[in-house]
């Protein structure tokens, strides 16, 4: 099942087991039972610590769970942990085995002390790349108190609990049989959901925090990039970050940045977070601004109001609030978001295997969304508000050749329709004729841009009226001592490498703010 290379790979990393470890495998004679079989066996293969048994009784088959040998600590899989999810195989191996999660004991504390009884599933796909954190958070979590159980289902092979439980985004989070959340979930998040007194505990903690000397609002490139350069100055520094990496996350493969060939969006926000905490910052995650505070006078301190109540203060101020995925904005939208709209062809691709669905916008992501989607659905059609597409011509000749394929030019998109439950189609206006027309389907991924994370901002500082931050060559905005980068500002050509060196400029002209605003006068 896996080859030479992957085999060393995983003997190395099972080298730090040290409590043993059983696999009971829950299998038939189908041929994904036969291929889990495969899997697990080289698994126990490569290390002493970990057996294999296949006398498992799981309700799903196949399945197997990760058990601690002599404990309750155990997580289960139903399917196969492959693609993404290898990584989440690994690492359940590895803390069921006894290797310490990489948490603070202040939140280890937090997890055992929960009351109660929980039984957590969570349905992935092997081509999401957000589904893995969410999947490793709630193994660790359940790891860490064995009270909380924990079952990974891979959504493909599971179609009629998909069906029967109405899922068509993932990753998608049941807890006692009811739905917990949708979408990335880290283990603070999921944690601060079931515990009813942690958000007062968070903002008590952050309206104690001492003065700051750079404050960076937003975790992806541009204020991981802020943040090195702040820290390295010997001042002190904080990230304030709703979820650390950004848009960055959500991107499947990144292969543009100067001396890194090829890496994926988490794994390049896990480097970026990594480096920035071993300079010491101050990382406050899953936090929200929701007001700014400008100095009284040049060189004052500078406010940042958060959602929970919390104020933050600074001599200086980073802006990198990013971008998020660009909505239509017609009736039923909403209605039906993760109930057939969806905004990340590579993670809910799978979930439309042979039905006929629709991708709105004709750039490069949405003619590379309909590629990819055509090699899963039974139709793809894409719709596209001007005369031509947008996207480069390789991609265009590419989309035209693929035979379950559509384009519709010129089209404005009017309404998502459903039945309550689920996306039944979709309306659109023909720009040339003003006829609408309607479109029978069960999908619509929607690839139309970027909009600035910066409402919070209208009326504190100069915004353009798409909503983009005004700065100058150096990053300045408006507000002295506050300055900003990335892709909520006005400089073009939103791209990672761009971002970060943006990220950079503005925390050297706020370090010149600070130095030149503390002499005396």
């Amino acid at each position: 099942m896996l080859d030479d290379g992957l085999k060393a790979q995983l003997n190395t990393y099972l080298a730090n087991i040290t409590r043993p470890v059983e696999l009971v495998a829950t299998l038939d004679d189908t041929p994904k039972s036969q291929e889990l079989l495969a899997l697990l066996s080289d698994v126990a293969a490569q290390s002493g610590q970990v057996t294999l048994r296949t006398d498992g009784r799981d309700a799903r088959i196949p399945s197997f769970a990760i058990q601690r040998i002599g404990t309750d600590v155990s997580v289960t899989f139903a399917g196969l942990p492959m693609g993404h999810e290898f990584s989440s195989l690994i690492l359940a191996l590895l803390q069921v085995g006894g290797h310490p999660p990489r948490i603070s004991e202040e939140l280890a504390t937090q997890i055992r002390d929960l009351p109660g009884e929980y039984d957590f599933e969570t349905y992935f796909s092997q081509s999401c790349q957000v589904c893995p954190e969410v999947v490793q958070a709630l193994n660790l979590i359940s790891v860490v108190n064995p009270r909380i159980r924990h079952t990974a289902i891979d959504g493909a092979l599971y179609q009629h609990e998909i069906e029967a439980r109405k899922v068509l985004a993932v990753p998608s989070v049941f807890l006692n049989g009811e739905v917990f959340g949708q979408g990335r979930l880290g283990v603070e998040e999921i944690i601060g959901k079931l515990d009813s007194g942690a958000a007062d505990r968070a903002a008590a903690k952050l309206h104690g925090k001492d003065v700051f000397d750079v404050l960076i609002a937003g975790g992806g490139p541009a204020g991981a990039a802020a943040a090195v350069y702040a820290a390295r100055k010997g001042i002190r520094t904080g990230v304030l970050a709703e979820r650390f990496g950004g848009q960055v996350l959500d991107t499947m493969g990144i292969e543009n940045f100067p001396s890194v060939p090829h890496t994926e969006g988490p794994r390049f926000a896990a480097d970026l977070e990594g480096q920035v905490r071993d300079y010491g910052v101050d990382i406050m995650n899953l936090q929200r601004a929701s007001r700014l505070i400008p100095a009284d006078a040049p060189g004052g301190l500078i406010g940042l109001e958060l959602e929970n109540g919390a104020t933050l203060k600074t001599r200086s101020l980073v802006l990198a609030p990013g971008a998020r995925w660009r909505h239509m904005g017609v009736p039923g939208e909403a209605e039906y978001r993760n109930k057939g709209v969806a905004y990340c062809p590579h993670c809910d691709g799978p979930l439309f295997k042979g039905k006929r669905v629709a991708v709105i916008g004709g750039g490069n992501s949405g003619v590379e969304a309909a590629i990819d989607l055509a090699g899963i659905a039974a139709h793809v059609t894409l719709i596209e508000f001007d005369r031509e597409l947008r996207a480069d011509a390789v991609l265009q000749r590419k989309l035209e050749s693929l035979a379950n394929t559509t384009i519709i030019k010129f089209a404005l998109s009017t309404e998502v329709h459903g039945d309550g439950e689920k996306v039944t189609g979709i309306s659109y206006k023909d720009r040339a004729s003003d006829e609408t027309h309607r479109i029978d389907l069960e999908g619509i991924f929607v690839q139309i841009g970027l909009v600035p994370n910066t409402e919070w901002l209208k009326g504190a500082l100069n915004l353009t009226p798409r909503g983009e931050i005004v700065i100058d060559a150096r990053g300045e905005t408006s507000v002295p001592g506050v300055f900003a980068a990335g892709d909520a500002t006005t400089v073009p050509y939103k791209q990672i490498v761009i971002a970060a060196g943006d990220g950079a400029k503005a925390a050297l002209s706020a370090f010149d703010y600070l130095i030149r605003n503390s002499v005396p006068a």
